[in-house]
């Protein structure tokens, strides 16, 4: 699944301005502790200087100043963090702070790509995806059950709308933990507004967080990207051939608002052809709809309804729409 040369040169840059701008803090920090803590400064030079001394000798072929070097190196390194803490700084002050602690923003780890490099390709293959800015608002910590009212019982579900939305959540949270254990896929589905957008937005955050790669597509881009891989021609057709590969391929798809696409059987085959992939692959997927189960099995293909009828957990969401609430 290649980028262009521009594309695959635009992320590595964008971690070469992250290890410039790593070394630009750490050295701003560790000129601030100079001048707080002198004593400081005095175990660094000591140290640089005994480094230096024995790499002259081990080219001489002396490997006896090793030993030395590191007892030195070890006590320096506790007299460090002790000073620190006694002047009031963090034990790791003077350590550099990454992006990704795992491949130290280098975006590799040994000679594979890290998951924040495959995000960031994933990032740029699809432009149009809001997933970034949608999580910064929509998140676990701003979401609210006050919007889910306790005064009713929906028939369908035979619990209020706030007691129903609790055991939805609960479910989502579950799937999260779980997620590198169990093999599992959602199906929100409800009525407008209701928050199934929402709270996938909730999940896509926490896994993004856990280093997966997520892909979030309306429906309409789905089924765009899916056609014009197939009947695209020269370059276009390669660039949506090369999406569509990473459809299958990311940790998580999220395909909101299914059922607001022009339905056609092309689109029945595709749909079908993308969750039954993913499924043989064992890559989650979450799909969100206004459609009820019955309007589901209408709408597409009895297989596509089989697929996820037997394969993804369906969790329905009642309520208000949420969006007009807000505005009164």
């Amino acid at each position: 699944m290649a980028l262009k040369n521009y594309q695959y040169n635009k992320i590595l840059r964008e971690y070469d301005t992250k290890q410039l701008q790593n070394k630009h803090n750490l050295d701003i920090r560790t000129e601030e502790v100079y001048r707080v803590i002198p004593e400081l400064k005095e175990i660094d030079d000591e140290v640089v200087t005994c480094a230096v001394q024995s790499a002259k000798l081990l080219l001489m072929g002396d490997n006896k100043p090793l030993s030395k070097l590191k007892k030195i190196t070890e006590e320096a390194s506790s007299k460090r963090i002790a000073l620190l803490v006694e002047h009031g700084y963090p034990e790791d002050y003077l350590l550099s702070k990454y992006h990704c602690s795992d491949c130290k923003d280098t975006g590799y780890i040994g000679n594979e790509k890290c998951h924040c490099f495959k995000q960031a390709i994933v990032n740029i293959v699809y432009s149009q995806s809001n997933i970034k800015t949608a999580i910064e608002r929509e998140n676990f910590i701003s979401f609210s059950y006050d919007y889910y009212s306790e005064d009713y019982v929906d028939p369908s579900t035979r619990m209020t709308p706030r007691d129903n939305i609790k055991k939805v959540v609960e479910v989502c949270r579950h799937y999260i933990e779980d997620f590198d254990k169990e093999y599992n896929n959602l199906l929100l589905y409800g009525n407008t507004g209701v928050g199934k957008t929402f709270l996938a937005n909730c999940i896509a955050k926490e896994l993004l967080d856990r280093a997966h790669t997520v892909i979030y597509l309306t429906a309409f881009q789905l089924f765009d990207i899916l056609e014009k891989s197939k009947f695209g021609k020269g370059e276009d057709n390669f660039e949506f051939r090369n999406q569509f590969d990473y459809i299958l391929d990311c940790d998580l798809l999220i395909i909101d608002d299914l059922g607001t696409e022009l339905n056609n059987s092309f689109i029945n085959v595709q749909l079908y052809l993308c969750i039954n992939e993913r499924f043989l692959r064992r890559k989650s997927t979450i799909i969100s709809t206004n459609l009820s189960l019955d309007n589901i099995n209408t709408v597409y293909s009895e297989r596509v309804f089989s697929r996820l009828a037997s394969n993804y957990s369906l969790l329905k969401i009642v309520g208000e729409d949420i969006r007009l609430k807000k505005l009164f």
